[in-house]
């Protein structure tokens, strides 16, 4: 019966236009981003977004997020959990060259934003490059 309650649980997940990142305790929790089209987003996605751009995230993760001298993200936030994500903005890794961004008033405000973008583009939907608003003409 477990299988079976497994299994009806994957499908309704393949489903659901929800995207889902699974948590490092194995949860299952939904992430916050819609996207039209690949390169169209809710307008908290689309802050995440400008959060990546105007930190110039770029410079060590890649344009692409696929890594530079810092790893890929798009690789990382398979497995990267929010929980791992804020640690990692909010305290660095300073001996790998990662700063601590807990003093930016940007990042503070928009980091489960910078979160829920990365994981669209991890996660296939989101493509590179310039992203508008979903509601744009």
């Amino acid at each position: 019966m477990k299988g079976r309650s497994i299994l009806v649980l994957s499908m309704t997940l393949a489903a659901s236009s929800v995207p889902f990142a699974q948590t490092s305790s194995g949860q299952m929790k939904p992430v916050a981003y819609q996207v039209v089209d690949g390169n169209k987003v809710d307008n908290d996605t689309l802050q995440g977004w400008r959060t990546w751009r105007a930190l110039a995230c770029e410079r060590c993760h890649g344009a692409k997020q696929e890594g530079l001298v810092g790893p890929s993200l798009v690789d990382a936030f398979k497995t990267l959990d929010k929980n791992e994500f804020h640690r990692t903005v909010f305290g660095g890794r300073v001996d790998k060259g990662m700063p601590d961004f807990s003093s930016s008033q940007m990042m503070q405000k928009n980091w489960e934003n910078l979160y829920a973008y990365l994981k669209g583009r991890s996660d296939g939907k989101i493509n590179p490059g310039d992203l508008q608003a979903i509601d744009a003409k």
